[in-house]
């Protein structure tokens, strides 16, 4: 349990059953009536974002998550095997845990997840990737200043927008967050 009083950006909360992230908050004191804090919320599975005012001092939950690093090793149907680097313990991680992130991870990549009570709720990926380019249509000779793209399939299947002088084998450095090409790599 925490006080409002203490409430952090950053800071997990488990209200009704759910986790919840503080994305803001705001100490209000009015001229008149109680003290009371103001917060926007971001649910860690589902990825609502809800305000939610609290009484100042009121006592709410906070919800203990564990970081580990993991290994991903391979898929199996509708889910992935990681093993934890320390322990050589492998974890099954639904795909839906991944959410969009699932098609930037490929076999050996070490990602850090966030557990709560042994159940992933959110998956730490790197800010961007090297892939390499397993198709795209052959680049016109000569085109290098258009700035005109075209789709290429990267290793792990995800399918990005390239310069045309990007061709089959080289490797491309992404942003996981936006999907954007960034550079050669």
């Amino acid at each position: 349990m925490v006080s409002t009083n203490n409430l952090k950006n950053g800071m997990t909360l488990s209200i009704d059953g759910e986790l919840w992230r503080i994305d803001y908050f705001q100490h209000v004191k009015p001229g008149k009536g109680g003290a009371f804090v103001r917060t926007t919320l971001k649910g860690v599975q589902n990825g609502k974002t809800v305000d939610r005012t609290f009484r100042a001092g009121e006592n709410v939950d906070q919800a203990i998550l564990n970081k580990r690093s993991l290994q991903y090793l391979y898929r199996d149907g509708d889910a992935r095997v990681f093993m934890d680097t320390e322990h050589f313990e492998q974890s099954m991680v639904p795909d839906s845990a991944l959410g969009e992130g699932a098609r930037w991870v490929k076999e050996g990549d070490i990602l850090e997840l966030v557990f709560h009570e042994d159940n992933v709720v959110d998956v730490n990926l790197p800010a961007s990737v090297v892939l390499e380019v397993t198709d795209t249509q052959p680049g016109l000779q000569g085109d290098r200043v258009s700035g005109a793209t075209k789709p290429a399939t990267l290793e792990t299947g995800a399918v990005v927008q390239v310069p045309l002088f990007i061709d089959v084998g080289e490797r491309v450095k992404v942003d996981t967050r936006s999907g954007d090409y960034l550079s050669r790599a």
